[in-house]
């Protein structure tokens, strides 16, 4: 039987302007894809954004203060007493907004209808699923299946992360490694990729790789090694492909000014001195806080002015 034609005018349409939990990275209501290799932080990545967020926390680049908010996180690969609730307790998390969607007695699905049950009852305005390919269990049906998610999320407005890994497919663009099908590149909204450097592996950058809905964000660095655990470290000017082919050197503001407060508070110094020096070399208060929260600066108040120091410096030794 053939259906019926329905057209609909554009005219009639109201227009609606794009809603984001980070922008330009992670638009509400629309999917977005984390990419990157085994092992080079795509997760911690995403643990990172989720702790901020049910905190409250802006993220880097965004000066958007949320309310705290519910996250659904589902992943196949890692334990979550042993692995997942640590590393969400390492980051900050309030891991009473993190949710689980129980899969002991059937298996989640992208087409599971628990996944928009699970957004209705807890209002959680992030779901992410790690890796896709667990949640994809026919490969050739890739399109409908995400066309199905994307329309959950729309209704919903929940945003969608989905975490995949990169293909084995060296030497190629960052196009083509993906999920090996172009419709995942396609469905999404926003791709990020992460890697790391290979001139310091302990350094990983975040890269938008594509982006539907605004001009693609900056790149950003974060740390992350066993002695500092995690920490953001900036806007850097790497691109995907110089990630990829293991080029490009790191240089952000936040190391800039890591390397200041090193260079200034050999003594404690006064704040407003710290401020002033940051104002001078163009990086902005947040970096600043940033920077004095990577290296764990200490302020102290003496004589009703505020002084930093480093923490093996004590307060006593002070330069006006």
């Amino acid at each position: 039987m053939r259906p019926d034609l329905k057209l609909i005018s554009i005219g009639e349409i109201k227009a609606e302007e794009v809603k984001w939990l980070w922008y330009p990275y992670l638009p509400r209501g629309k999917l977005t894809i984390v990419l990157g290799n085994p092992g080079e932080g795509k997760t911690t990545f995403v643990l990172a954004v989720i702790a901020a967020l049910t905190r409250g926390e802006s993220l880097p680049e965004s000066e958007q203060a949320l309310e705290p908010l519910n996250v659904i996180y589902q992943t196949a690969e890692d334990g979550l007493a042993d692995t997942i609730k640590p590393r969400l307790a390492a980051a900050g998390a309030d891991c009473s907004r993190v949710l689980v969607i129980d899969e002991s007695q059937q298996e989640l699905t992208l087409c599971d209808e628990r996944l928009e049950q699970a957004v209705q009852q807890t209002e959680a305005q992030l779901i992410v699923l790690d890796p896709i390919q667990a949640y994809l269990h026919r490969a050739n049906e890739v399109r409908p299946v995400l066309k199905r998610v994307a329309a959950m999320a729309e209704c919903t407005g929940c945003a969608v992360i989905l975490i995949g890994h990169m293909n084995k497919a060296q030497g190629l663009k960052s196009g083509y490694r993906g999920l090996g099908s172009i419709d995942f590149r396609a469905a999404a909204r926003s791709v990020l990729v992460v890697g790391l450097l290979k001139e310091d592996p302990t350094v990983r950058v975040v890269i938008q790789d594509k982006n539907s809905l605004a001009p693609e964000g900056k790149s950003i660095a974060f740390l992350l090694d066993g002695e500092h655990g995690f920490q953001w470290k900036g806007v850097c000017g790497l691109s995907v492909d110089d990630v990829l082919s293991g080029g490009g050197r790191l240089q952000t503001k936040t190391t800039q000014m890591e390397e200041e407060l090193e260079r200034m508070l050999t003594r404690a110094m006064p704040a407003e001195a710290v401020l002033s020096r940051a104002r001078e070399l163009g990086v902005s208060e947040r970096t600043l806080m940033i920077a004095k929260k990577n290296l764990g600066v200490i302020s102290e108040k003496r004589g009703g002015q505020w002084y930093w120091h480093l923490p093996e410096q004590g307060c006593k030794d002070v330069t006006t």
